[in-house]
């Protein structure tokens, strides 16, 4: 059974023949006769060629179109190869068809001209310049098409982008994490006072980027390790000895951006979904691959949590990286360990504002 949308489709390029074949019978043939000169053995023959003609080019020219947008975009380049590979089909087609009818079966078809090359000459011409405004129509629909479609995609992605930036922002301020931060300090006042004012400092300057940088997606990767410093000094004193972060980064990190809290996150998964303790520490890696990427790897003791796991931290991640890079995240997991690859931007990357975006 045909489809809904392939029936009008039909019945819109029925429509156009039927259009087109009439405007060439009373504006160009200038035939006598009303009616009755639709009917002939010959207005017939023209009808049902003009019809094969019109199906074939737009069909032909539909499928090569898809085929193209599927393997990417439709640019100027690949426009013109569709057309000539259109028009390869088509004027053969029309060629053969319409010097059959002229010559070997124009007494049995009832055509009647007096010279059938020179009549030959003008369908043939009609026919290729019908064609021609038929690709051209469908390149130029394809393409607005297309457009309308990315420009919907580009904005799904900005609210996306938005939406998965508050709520990570959200995340990271929770009052789970104050309260925990609070219950550490609390115990460093009574064994450590100096290791606790250190602690403070390092809560203050991470609450401190946090805020600072609230209304920006990218942050230099320069900032982001500072805080991640703070971050990790908290982590290291909260947990001592079950938890070793160690950062390794060999490039010049103010020459390169990354979205904002996008390690903290990593980190903050890594203690979330695994189990650890001072016999069995968890050991987290933060490296970079050359210039194009960066590392974040942890020996794997999965913890069974209550709850599945929604991997929103990393789909969070996925999108931000999406608005501004063609390059993929990478998740790798092995039976021993979990690694997180996520790309390096370089500087001149634009940093969006959200409050520009809203």
């Amino acid at each position: 059974m045909f489809s809904r949308k392939a029936i009008i489709k039909f019945l819109f390029r029925w429509m156009v023949v039927n259009i087109v074949f009439i405007l060439i019978k009373t504006t160009v043939e200038h035939e006598q006769g009303g009616m009755q000169a639709f009917f002939t053995p010959s207005s017939l023959f023209y009808y049902g060629s003009a019809f094969l003609f019109f199906m074939v080019t737009w069909e032909y020219n539909d499928w090569l179109i898809k085929r193209q947008l599927k393997k990417g975009r439709l640019n100027l380049k690949n426009s013109i190869r569709i057309f000539l590979r259109t028009m390869a089909l088509l004027l053969p087609l029309s060629a053969a068809i319409y010097y059959l009818a002229l010559f070997p079966f124009r007494e049995v078809i009832g055509i009647r001209c007096e010279d059938p090359l020179l009549q030959f000459r003008g369908d043939f011409l009609r026919a290729g310049l019908i064609g021609l405004a038929v690709i051209f129509i469908n390149l130029f629909y394809f393409s607005m098409k297309r457009k309308e479609e990315l420009e919907k995609q580009m904005e799904d992605l900005k609210r996306e982008m938005i939406a998965s930036k508050y709520t990570s922002l959200k995340n990271q301020i929770s009052p789970h994490f104050l309260f925990n931060s609070l219950n550490t300090l609390t115990s460093l006042m009574y064994e450590d006072r100096d290791l606790a004012s250190d602690f403070v400092t390092r809560l203050a300057s991470s609450y401190r980027y946090i805020l600072d940088n609230r209304e920006q997606d990218l942050v230099s990767l320069q900032k982001e390790l500072n805080f991640l410093d703070a971050f990790v000094f908290m982590m290291n004193v909260r947990h001592k000895d079950a938890v070793s972060i160690k950062m390794k980064i060999t490039i010049p990190p103010e020459n390169y951006r990354i979205p904002t809290l996008s390690l903290q996150m990593l980190v903050e998964n890594s203690l979330k979904h695994n189990y650890y303790s001072k016999e069995k520490p968890l050991e987290i890696q933060i490296s970079n691959i050359g210039n194009d990427a960066l590392v974040v790897k942890n020996n794997l003791r999965r913890r069974e949590l209550k709850e599945e796991t929604t991997r929103l931290g990393l789909n969070n991640i996925k999108k931000r990286y999406s608005y501004y890079t063609n390059k993929q995240v990478l998740v790798r997991e092995e039976t021993d360990f979990f690694e997180v690859i996520i790309p390096l931007l370089d500087k001149s990357v634009s940093e969006t504002s959200l409050i520009s975006i809203s």
